[in-house]
């Protein structure tokens, strides 16, 4: 029997991130991607600008966001 591993990093937020602001990640997700080329703290910033997320929420979206496009 293998325990799940616990979801660490910016995924841990996404669940309460769903819940809290009622879209899927995935919408987070083409949200940054229209902003356009911007710098980490940048789109941070556009998140709770435009979209009234708070600053942990923001933050990880636009880690795993940026971490992806690695």
């Amino acid at each position: 029997m293998s325990a799940q591993e616990p979801i660490k990093g910016p995924a841990s937020y996404f669940p309460s991130i769903e819940k809290k602001y009622g879209k899927p990640i995935a919408h987070w997700m083409q949200v940054l991607e229209k902003a356009g080329p911007l710098k980490h703290m940048e789109l941070v910033g556009h998140l709770k600008a435009e979209h009234q997320l708070g600053h942990g929420h923001a933050n990880a979206l636009v880690a795993w966001f940026v971490a992806q496009k690695k």
